[in-house]
């Protein structure tokens, strides 16, 4: 069991060094040293996780879901204000969930692993847009589907844009703003009006998954 969880916080140690690298200099650039260098393992044990750098960029690209926590809550469409405003606190805090937004935009890894990461974010909201349907949430008109397809695409245009714009230090805020202008064309007017869609949220969130997670931690080290 000890060798278990070695191998398991190894694991993580080397995905956690390759996101950062990859985050840092992009596909094509990152190189099998330098995430070796960061993770501090050996040449073996990285072999015998990932047998190569492709490998590593699926692994990164298969963090994107365990890397964003949030609390859970009986309205969906909390969730999934939750879960953007989630993302947009870690993609400027965390290199896994940075790493994996930039390796699925980049070309050269669209051409090499297709667009799996684009296409389970959508999946995933349109879970939670069929959720919110069924629980009378949503305005008769909406099409679950076809608004996680535009949700998605809307929240992708706008980390590009900060990115760009601003080195994403406005990102919260412009995800706050993306939610503000299309949840009132989906959503029934009694839950948009409950709905917590906010930069302090978004801190709130942030603040309580950084709290866990060295809760963890410790918990971890004392085990060890």
């Amino acid at each position: 069991m000890a060798r278990q969880e070695r191998a398991i916080r190894t694991k993580l140690a080397i995905l956690k060094a390759a996101a950062a690298v990859f985050d840092e200099r992009g596909y094509e650039a990152a190189t099998i040293g330098e995430v070796l260098t960061r993770a501090g393992v050996t040449k073996g044990a990285l072999y015998f996780h990932f047998p190569s750098k492709q490998a590593l960029a699926e692994g990164v690209l298969r963090q994107q879901f365990a890397a964003v926590s949030i609390p859970p809550s009986a309205c969906r469409l909390q969730s999934l204000v939750d879960t953007g405003l989630m993302v947009a606190y870690q993609m400027r805090r965390d290199p896994m969930v940075s790493a994996v937004a930039r390796l699925s935009l980049e070309q050269d890894m669209r051409a090499e692993f297709g667009i799996t990461a684009l296409t389970e974010w959508i999946k995933a909201t349109e879970y939670l847009l069929t959720e919110a349907a069924e629980q009378g949430e949503l305005l008769p008109h909406v099409v679950p589907a076809d608004t996680a397809w535009l949700f998605s695409g809307a929240w992708t245009g706008v980390q590009i844009y900060s990115t760009m714009l601003a080195g994403r230090e406005d990102l919260e805020a412009r995800v706050v703003s993306l939610f503000e202008h299309l949840l009132p064309s989906i959503a029934v007017p009694a839950v948009l009006n409950s709905l917590v869609i906010s930069v302090d949220r978004a801190l709130e969130l942030g603040a309580e998954s950084e709290r866990l997670a060295a809760e963890a931690a410790e918990a971890a080290e004392a085990d060890a």
